[in-house]
């Protein structure tokens, strides 16, 4: 005999998620000598850290894994604290309810359903520009704001949805004529949305997106995922 990776049988599609969840945190935290389907309640957030970064990568099939300040907003998502430091989090654990089971504040999901949509539509749409480093991704729309105030009109980056599961947004600084500046966020893209028009054609279309952060034209930054026939036409 020999034991088996866990399994979940579902019953309907809507599962699926919840059951995705369940493999991940058995399969990541359970002992190999354990008593059958006993798992650890709470897990070190420095190992929850190493778990999400293997399945990103192996999901999307990228070479390009989560860094560190991916880490300190994906902690500050799951603890709901904007106050600790990178230092703070590194010695906390996190509960399978905070993984898979509360809604996050003000959201109509789990930090998991969440982070299983950024998964899905990057790994359906965005895997060339996250393995280029083209997309920041886990970052705050508040730090966002911090990070643009001071950029020329025209900065630009992009992000995963906060608001919707599956998301990406841009956000730009627009600098008025007496120089002060306000930083706007674009409605999120669907996988569906990314289907129909590549990100990068969305990203060459908008005139008022100008330069990547923190400074790399857009052109050169995303001209190799434009559609061809745009090259051509020039």
């Amino acid at each position: 005999q020999v034991l088996s990776l866990p399994i979940v049988v579902i019953v309907h599609g809507n599962q699926d998620n919840n059951a995705k969840a369940t493999v991940l945190w058995d399969n990541a935290f359970s002992e190999i000598d354990r008593v059958p389907f006993v798992v650890a309640e709470r897990v070190p957030w420095e190992k929850m850290c190493d778990t999400l970064n293997l399945k990103f990568m192996a999901e999307v099939q990228t070479t390009k894994g989560l860094l560190k300040e991916h880490y300190f907003f994906l902690a500050q998502k799951i603890f709901n604290d904007h106050s600790a430091s990178l230092e703070d989090f590194q010695s906390r654990s996190v509960s399978w309810a905070q993984f898979n089971k509360e809604i996050l504040p003000g959201r109509g999901f789990t930090f998991w359903q969440w982070f299983d949509g950024v998964l899905d539509l990057t790994k359906r749409c965005l895997k060339s520009y996250w393995s280029d480093r083209l997309i920041i991704g886990f970052i705050s729309k508040q730090y966002v704001c911090k990070l643009l105030s001071t950029e020329p009109d025209g900065t630009f980056l992009l992000r995963f949805s906060d608001s919707e599961i599956g998301g990406v947004t841009i956000a730009h600084v627009i600098r008025g004529k007496d120089g002060s500046s306000q930083v706007e966020n674009i409605q999120p893209f669907s996988a569906k949305d990314l289907s129909i028009r590549s990100l990068g054609d969305r990203i060459r279309d908008l005139g008022q997106l100008r330069n990547l952060y923190p400074g790399t034209p857009k052109d050169q930054a995303f001209g190799s995922h434009y559609n061809s026939e745009w090259w051509e036409q020039r």
